[in-house]
């Protein structure tokens, strides 16, 4: 019955939300390849970088594992006043769209159920990225703010390629590599309704669910676990 409900509302949601236009080859060359580039742009302005100026690097990781961490955990899945998009767009659909019973996409445009839309990401990174980068470069200097910045893409890019791997078939060579074999399943209990909401709101690493005392893996998810062989893909 619930595996029949999901069905419909996957045939529902490509029906309603996916715009007949949408192209999953070009979302995915906008998030990696523009990622990169703007990360490659980023760069290219650091001049005399100190040894000191480097530490901003750790610091913007770290600030940025948090921010997924409490950004998932809240908007993502509490509404708030002025982010009911974002709750919509999580909670009322990509948690329907993909159930702890069923993981995997099953067509190329599912893509836009896992990927954040690209309006949302230029929201985000102009939004917040923007007067970051003044108040960095005003407080302390350019390199810094550079840096800090070219972090927080480094960061978006490896979150999408995770949460990417999380929504692949299980025997999918990425799905299988070490790290991601083993967080997946994280991911997998999180999407369980009895536990969206409680528990495993790193998409990437779990520092901050380590942090909070939300980290958890269900006994099924930890047989799946040891009955997956990893990967010897290089």
């Amino acid at each position: 019955m619930k595996q029949a409900a999901n069905a419909r509302f996957r045939d529902e949601y490509r029906q309603k939300e996916i715009p007949r236009r949408y192209c999953a080859p070009c979302h995915l060359l906008f998030t990696f390849a523009g990622g990169l580039l703007a990360i490659v742009l980023m760069l290219w302005q650091l001049q005399q970088v100190q040894p000191l100026e480097w530490l901003v690097v750790p610091a913007a990781l770290l600030y940025a594992n948090l921010a997924e961490y409490f950004g998932h955990r809240f908007p993502m899945h509490r509404p708030f006043p002025g982010l009911g998009l974002i709750y919509k767009r999580h909670a009322g659909q990509h948690h329907r769209f993909f159930t702890h019973q069923h993981m995997p996409f099953d067509q190329l445009r599912d893509l836009c159920a896992v990927l954040f839309p690209p309006l949302l990401v230029t929201f985000f990174f102009g939004g917040f990225g923007v007067p970051l980068w003044f108040v960095l470069a005003w407080l302390v200097s350019d390199n810094v703010a550079w840096l800090a910045l070219a972090s927080g893409v480094l960061y978006y890019l490896n979150y999408e390629v995770f949460h990417l791997a999380y929504h692949l078939p299980e025997r999918h060579w990425l799905a299988r590599v070490g790290l991601i074999r083993r967080l997946r399943w994280l991911h997998a209990h999180h999407h369980d309704p009895a536990a969206m909401t409680r528990v495993n709101f790193n998409i990437s690493y779990p520092l901050g669910d380590w942090l909070f005392g939300t980290l958890e893996r269900s006994p099924a998810a930890t047989a799946a676990l040891a009955a997956v062989p990893e990967s010897r893909a290089p």
